[in-house]
């Protein structure tokens, strides 16, 4: 099942930068020549920090669920590695949700006239109310999930429901966003748009483990349901 968990988070690296980076571009109505804004977009260090906050978020509930049926890693370990890195990945949604939903309420006027997004004029503040959403969604987690039974089945079930709330406030935005002819507000909802894939996708490579172990100790079981 390790080979599995590598060739899931190999295949969902290759989504999320041959794909989804561009399709980010495409949603947001970015001009040709491709190529620049390509060069663009994997140029700037904030795409590869959401890059590599979704792949080693899929890689690291991936190996979670792997080795949970190795039973190489203690309970209580799995529980606060799976809340930490779940509480992350719910703060991107929620941060992409937040923004979305500004950008359909307000259109261009979520930008100042720089073209910086409100409350975002450096790069160093999404990082920060990232941070804070983070902090939020640990002690929700930490709060609400700790006498689960299956704690790390729980927070990828979170993330797939968030993932869905998440682009149903996207999506609607985006569609409120192109109807007026906003110029600027598309960046925002389709962010919002390819997180929410990136995280719905993610959920479902361990999930696919879940289903595949619960197989597994189905036939192992002397008696079978």
């Amino acid at each position: 099942m390790r080979n599995w968990g590598i060739l899931i988070t190999i295949f969902y690296a290759m989504i999320v930068i041959g794909l989804l980076v561009p399709g980010y571009a495409f949603i947001a109505g970015m001009k040709p020549p491709w190529e620049d804004t390509l060069r663009v977009l994997y140029s700037e260090w904030l795409v590869w920090f959401w890059v590599v906050l979704v792949v080693s978020g899929q890689a690291i509930l991936l190996f979670l669920s792997v080795d949970t049926t190795r039973q190489r890693i203690s309970p209580r370990t799995h529980i606060g590695i799976s809340y930490i890195t779940g509480a992350a990945l719910m703060a991107l949604l929620t941060f992409a949700a937040i923004w979305s939903g500004a950008a359909g309420v307000l259109g261009d006027n979520i930008f100042d006239d720089e073209g910086n997004l409100l409350l975002l004029d450096t790069r160093a503040k999404p990082l920060i109310y990232w941070g804070v959403l983070w902090a939020a969604w640990s002690i929700i987690f930490f709060g609400y999930l700790k006498d689960s039974p299956k704690p790390l089945a729980r927070v990828i079930a979170w993330l797939l429901r968030g993932s869905v709330l998440e682009l149903l406030i996207a999506v609607s935005c985006h569609v409120i966003v192109r109807h007026r002819d906003d110029c600027s507000a598309p960046i925002a909802t389709s962010f919002g748009i390819v997180t929410g894939i990136a995280v719905m996708l993610l959920s479902f490579g361990p999930s696919v483990l879940f289903l595949y172990k619960k197989r597994l100790d189905k036939f192992r079981s002397p008696y079978p349901d």
